[in-house]
């Protein structure tokens, strides 16, 4: 059963952490949620990474400040750069020891960027693998929404004005009943061609939990954050880049510049998908996670010696 912990941050925000798994499993795979999600994003991927690993790997999600189970945080404090040091925090309490795979989507790509960035030496000592799922190392460069330029631009100028309105809601969270009434616009934002209801329906949950401050707050930093720099300099990591073609948010584009960066990462474009590939291509994104686990458990083993005749 999934251990649920809680890890207090010097600045005591609490982060509500799940673990699956044992303590000496071969590799942690840490993964992270999007913007106003929260851990229960990854239900499938959990569910089938432990049948296909059992003890061999070890899960960890965790709800990021101000969102889901974990509590608020302050409006100076909703940066990608907290983030990176929030997600820095978590490795080293869950997995002090041993290779780590980080699973990042959306703004939890973002997240794992900005860890890399931040703390260079300790994400080389740590990372062995990297999958991002829906996510931009470019902020908005690439976000039209779908629409045409000048129709996206306005839709942005509206969306940041917004997000500085909501950012200054502190800890109050969206009423249940206007969420439901936009649970088309959501839809349409964040789906592509097919959506199972229930989908939908844990998507306005996790909303719902997030602060105003979170949702509003965080806009900012995801637009400017540019990291193509940084992947360039991670090396030949194991790695994975997923994409919805339907994707509103981080468009095909988004993922072909990571790819691109990291010359070892394989893309992946799903046909008539939106921005929730866990959710809607919950097989492939699953699939990639594993692959790039199979070749970090490869490189882990022993060689065996070589017999003399």
């Amino acid at each position: 059963m999934p251990e649920h912990r809680e890890l207090r941050l010097p600045d005591d925000v609490r982060l509500h952490v799940t673990v699956s798994g044992p303590a000496h499993a071969e590799v942690t795979v840490v993964l992270l949620h999007g913007w106003t999600l929260d851990g229960r994003s990854w239900h499938r991927q959990l569910t089938h990474l432990r049948d296909r690993f059992a003890d061999r790997v070890r899960l960890v999600t965790y709800d990021a400040r101000g969102h889901g189970r974990s509590s608020c945080l302050t409006r100076r404090d909703a940066t990608l750069a907290q983030l990176g040091d929030d997600l820095a925090a978590v490795v080293d309490e869950v997995a002090p020891a041993g290779p780590v795979v980080l699973v990042g989507h959306s703004m939890g790509g973002m997240t794992v960027m900005e860890y890399a960035h931040r703390h260079p030496d300790r994400f080389a000592a740590r990372t062995a693998g990297l999958v991002f799922v829906s996510t931009t190392a470019e902020g908005h460069t690439h976000t039209v929404y779908g629409l045409s330029p000048r129709i996206a631009r306005l839709i942005r100028l509206a969306e940041t004005t917004g997000a500085e309105v909501l950012a200054r809601c502190g800890g109050w969270r969206p009423p249940h009943a206007l969420l439901r009434a936009l649970r088309p616009s959501i839809r349409w934002m964040l789906f592509g061609d097919r959506c199972d209801p229930a989908d939908i329906r844990l998507v306005t949950s996790a909303v719902a939990r997030a602060t105003l401050r979170s949702i509003g707050g965080f806009r900012a930093s995801i637009g400017a954050q540019h990291r193509l720099e940084t992947l360039t300099a991670l090396g030949r990591l194991p790695a994975a880049a997923l994409v919805g073609d339907r994707d509103r948010l981080t468009p095909p584009p988004c993922a072909e510049s990571i790819a691109a960066a990291l010359p070892t990462a394989e893309l992946t474009v799903c046909p008539g998908a939106g921005h929730m590939l866990m959710m809607e291509r919950p097989d492939e994104v699953t699939n990639a996670v594993a692959g790039v686990l199979d070749q970090v458990l490869t490189a882990a083993e022993p060689s065996l010696p070589t017999r003399r005749s």
